[in-house]
């Protein structure tokens, strides 16, 4: 098993901006993915190349903590995309094959479930705040 590649911030932007470029459609999901959702029975998985993680320090706890600054919630499709606040300091950032777009996925685990989940990487609400 390869170690994916922390990826910085200038490097998520970049990927955020390549995706925001393509305009064609894809079958990767029947689901809009804007904002984060459980990953639909229609994701093909093997279309989803993952690139490189947001995780600072696999053996250090991450923050539960959100940036609402504007009042959004975690599942608004409008809601910052801050890489140092969850659930983003617990991604992965993914590729799919078929359109060219990025994603970023992670797995919420609660007490008795296991919830993988998927957002579209969105360059206009990519956000560098610190914590």
């Amino acid at each position: 098993m390869t170690e994916l590649p922390k990826l910085d911030f200038s490097t998520l932007a970049a990927l955020a901006k390549e995706s925001a470029h393509i305009s064609a459609g894809c079958t990767c999901s029947s689901v809009p993915l804007v904002s984060w959702e459980s990953v639909p029975l229609s994701l093909v998985e093997s279309n989803f190349q993952e690139v490189g993680t947001l995780l600072e320090d696999p053996f250090v706890e991450p923050t539960f903590v959100e940036f609402h600054p504007s009042g959004t919630r975690y599942d608004s499709p409008d809601a910052p995309i801050a890489p140092r606040y969850f659930p983003y300091n617990r991604c992965i950032v993914a590729k799919c094959l078929a359109c060219e777009r990025y994603f970023l996925r992670y797995t919420e685990a609660g007490g008795y479930f296991v919830d993988r989940r998927i957002r579209l990487l969105s360059s206009e609400l990519l956000i560098d705040a610190m914590l």
